[in-house]
Order: structure tokens, then C-alpha cells, then sequence
């Protein structure tokens, strides 16, 4: 039955869902341009280097184009300490600068193993809804940033 949700990932007898990737591009009228990365399957040890490159690049596009980088984890696992050293790699600039990405639904277990391992780089939201909300403008942003060098007010 098609109920129009997309299916969940799940471990199957076989082994752990594969990993798939998904980059979907908004644009908000009260926060500007959203790049949101959705990650459905398992991140596990053979898997979480490529997740990590995968992540590090959303982020790097993300802030070449002007867009403000969202992690979408509604339907992902993290199988083993590899994959949350992956996220954790992966939003090490942001961390590095005083920002966050901000991630979306992590499935309870994701969310203890990222809330115990304490990533600077990543904050949690239970909704897109509360995750967007903890985005800003890109005017706003600069403004807290104080005046340029330069600029009108220097």
C-alpha cells in the first residue's frame, strides 16, 4: 500500500540497509536558500568514510552557494563509533567556527550516540519545523557579525 510516506530503512536479513544520499535544494522567504541532506540506510565501519566525504562536501557547497546546510537523519542508523567519528569529521569546520549543523529526527539510538559523544559541530532537532528555526538569515547573521572592514559603518 502506498500511503505516500517514503519507506523506512530497515536492517534486512541480508545485512544493513545501503547507504543512499540525497541533496534537495529550498528556498525559504524567511531564511533564504536550504540545502538539506537526506541519508537513509546504515553508516557503519565499511561505509562511514564515505558517509564523512559525502557530509564534508554537502557542507562545503552548501556555504559556497550561499545555503544554509541541514542534515536530514530521519531514516538513518549509526551502526558502530566509525559512524558518529564520521559526523564528527565531517562538521569539524563548522565546529571550528562556532556553528552547528543543525540534524534532523535521528532515530532515538542516533541521538544518545551523538548526544554522548558531545560533536561540537551538530545539533540536534526533533522537526524540521525547530531545526529551521534555529537557522538565521543570511542579513541577520551578517549583521550580528558587526560592521566590515571597509564597509559603510567602518
Amino acid at each position: 500500500m502506498d500511503d505516500g510516506q517514503r519507506p523506512r530503512a530497515r536492517v534486512r536479513p541480508g545485512g544493513p540497509a545501503p547507504l543512499l544520499l540525497q541533496t534537495v535544494h529550498e528556498h525559504r522567504p524567511e531564511l533564504g536558500a536550504l540545502s538539506v541532506l537526506k541519508a537513509r540506510g546504515t553508516v557503519d565501519a565499511s561505509n562511514a568514510g564515505e558517509f564523512s566525504e559525502a557530509l564534508a562536501e554537502h557542507i562545503a557547497e552548501a556555504d559556497r552557494a550561499g545555503e544554509h546546510p541541514v542534515l536530514d537523519m530521519t531514516e538513518l542508523y549509526l551502526a558502530c563509533a566509525a559512524a558518529v567519528r564520521a559526523v564528527d569529521r565531517a562538521t569539524g569546520i563548522l565546529a571550528f567556527a562556532g556553528r552547528a549543523l543543525p540534524v534532523v529526527q535521528p532515530r532515538p539510538h542516533v541521538r544518545e550516540a551523538l548526544r554522548a559523544a558531545g560533536l561540537p559541530g551538530v545539533r540536534a532537532h526533533a522537526t524540521m519545523a525547530s531545526a529551521l528555526g534555529s537557522l538565521q538569515k543570511p542579513l541577520e547573521a551578517a549583521r550580528r557579525a558587526g560592521p566590515r572592514p571597509g564597509g559603510p559603518a567602518w
